[in-house]
């Protein structure tokens, strides 16, 4: 692996149950790299993600994700692969019954934190990063759908992360709130945190064009090109 990268998976195969997703993947992606996963539902996009994060098995090949071999990871070892990296899904996944900063607060003890001083700046400015200080004292009802998301993009980056896995992340969004929640992303990678988005609003990728990584008939293709 060179210095630069991140994800790396070499001849993999996916399966779920026993049922095989994805054959012979090859993949890498590199510090702040800003890249785009595209393929139709049920072609392994999530799958792909899951290699990454450690929820599927690697049977065969190789597979590296921020420092951890995938391959031979043992269980204890997963929450640590999960702290380095940061994962955004469609539904927003924040605990509705507390405020904003709790929810920072929550996943920050829920990784190790103790501090309560840092805790409470490390919440702060995550907020800040993604402009939403203000919202420090509101419940996740009183918020936006693009806020929402904004606060699941900030809890994403408590643990500093290598890499931002986002799972649909404008799925609940309208047109404009999207871009701005992709802009928010792209902005991110280019401070040196990796981003994967795994989407099917090929507007939004015309309208950002990066790297593409699509899922087709059980393979991974790299650097695809859309018209």
């Amino acid at each position: 692996m060179t210095g630069n990268s991140i994800i790396r998976l070499r001849n993999i195969d996916v399966f779920q149950q026993k049922h095989l997703v994805l054959s012979d993947v090859n993949l890498h992606i590199d510090k702040g790299d800003f890249v785009w996963l595209i393929g139709q539902t049920g072609s392994g996009k999530s799958s792909l993600l899951k290699i990454i994060y450690g929820d599927l098995n690697i049977s065969n090949g190789e597979g590296y994700a921020c420092g951890y071999e995938l391959k031979n990871i043992k269980s204890k070892d997963i929450p640590f692969l999960r702290r380095k990296l940061g994962i955004v899904f469609q539904d927003f996944q924040l605990l509705t019954d507390r405020s904003v900063e709790k929810n920072l607060q929550f996943v920050m003890r829920a990784t190790g934190w103790t501090d309560k001083k840092l805790i409470e700046n490390r919440a702060i400015d995550v907020l800040d990063k993604v402009g939403l200080r203000s919202k420090l004292k509101k419940m996740p009802h009183e918020l936006s759908g693009g806020e929402q998301q904004r606060v699941v993009i900030a809890r994403a980056l408590l643990n500093d992360p290598e890499i931002i896995l986002a799972d649909e992340p404008t799925g609940n969004l309208d047109p404009d709130t999207s871009e701005e929640i992709v802009l928010l992303l792209k902005q991110i990678s280019q401070s040196g945190t990796a981003v994967l988005i795994a989407t099917h609003d090929y507007h939004i990728i015309r309208t950002f064009p990066s790297r593409i990584i699509k899922c087709d008939n059980g393979k991974v293709l790299e650097d695809v090109k859309i018209a």
